[in-house]
């Protein structure tokens, strides 16, 4: 990603007066704070701007900003920037909005062209982390808030720099960030990990009823009577899979959460060498190598996929 490829992007920016943000459906931390503080940079940088983040909210994601309503039909030369999304089916909040043109800002492997400028580099750690790239390079204003949503994404995202996503680069931006602003980050990671007890509660029950196959593969199927039990919501599964990485057994690991409201199974898969985004694939998901998602309403798609991921599980064993 080139600077001259970053300054091309916020001159564009700097021409449109109502610019739509929008990322992926079902939003993690990374996708819903790119989305906000790039928003949020570009009202600080030009006030008179109408500026909106769009999609679907999630409740607990609230801390980090609220999103924005609005009429996609009487929205008119807009220009619409998407971000954390390899493929234009799964952007959310954009239906009826036929925008004058198109930026894409994504860190996944590509998948399809549908922008007129696109920023895609899947050696980023995070959305966060081309977003800071994008606003420390360009004219584009930073505070501590941007800053503050940055960081945190960046964080999420990298599993706290654990993951093969990190970089030096990753380090040089998240440096340059906390020199340009000033954040206390020690106190953002409360913001990002407090956790209410039954969330709590609802991790122990993860880890007592995981089910592990013979070649390291281990899944869970996450009904929506437990959700209602525990009190959680869809989302919170996919926010806690990270937190069982380094199980020594286990090789590729998987949550299947049914979402009751849409009638959808979500999907998360994460490795720790298998190459899922391949398998994830198949169903009409994707990803990264060791981290990647689906979602279907077939039930037989499901088997299909454990099975895919098992059997990657065993190939990786008899390579390695």
């Amino acid at each position: 990603m080139t600077k001259e490829l970053l300054k091309k992007v916020a001159k564009k920016i700097k021409q449109y007066d109502t610019i739509i943000i929008a990322r992926h459906m079902g939003p993690d931390p990374d996708a819903i704070c790119s989305q906000i503080a790039l928003r949020d940079s570009i009202r600080f940088t030009y006030p008179s701007k109408k500026v909106y983040a769009v999609g679907v909210g999630v409740s607990k994601f609230k801390k980090y900003g609220q999103l924005d309503k609005i009429d996609n039909k009487v929205q008119k030369n807009a220009l619409l920037i998407t971000l954390d999304v390899p493929n234009f089916c799964r952007v959310d909040g954009i239906e009826d909005l036929k925008p004058k043109e198109i930026i894409k800002i994504d860190h996944h492997p590509f998948e399809e062209t549908f922008g007129l400028l696109e920023i895609v580099d899947d050696t980023a750690c995070s959305t966060c982390q081309l977003i800071a790239d994008l606003i420390l390079n360009t004219n584009l204003k930073l505070n501590e808030s941007v800053a503050s949503n940055l960081f945190l994404g960046i964080v999420s995202d990298s599993d706290r720099f654990l993951l093969p996503y990190t970089t030096l680069n990753t380090f040089k931006t998240v440096t340059s960030l906390i020199e340009r602003s000033g954040i206390n980050f020690f106190n953002l990671y409360e913001k990002l990990y407090e956790r209410p007890i039954n969330e709590v509660k609802f991790h122990g029950y993860l880890a007592e009823h995981l089910t592990k196959t013979e070649n390291g593969l281990v899944f869970l199927k996450i009904t929506s009577d437990v959700l209602k039990e525990y009190g959680v919501d869809t989302a919170t599964p996919s926010n806690m899979i990270n937190d069982f990485n380094y199980i020594k057994e286990v090789l590729v690991w998987t949550f299947i959460t049914y979402d009751e409201k849409n009638q959808v199974y979500k999907i998360n898969i994460r490795s720790r060498g298998p190459i899922i985004n391949e398998v994830a694939s198949k169903y009409n998901g994707g990803g990264h190598k060791f981290a990647s998602g689906v979602r279907t309403n077939k039930e037989e798609d499901i088997d299909n996929l454990l099975k895919d991921l098992d059997n990657a599980c065993k190939e990786y064993q008899e390579k390695n």
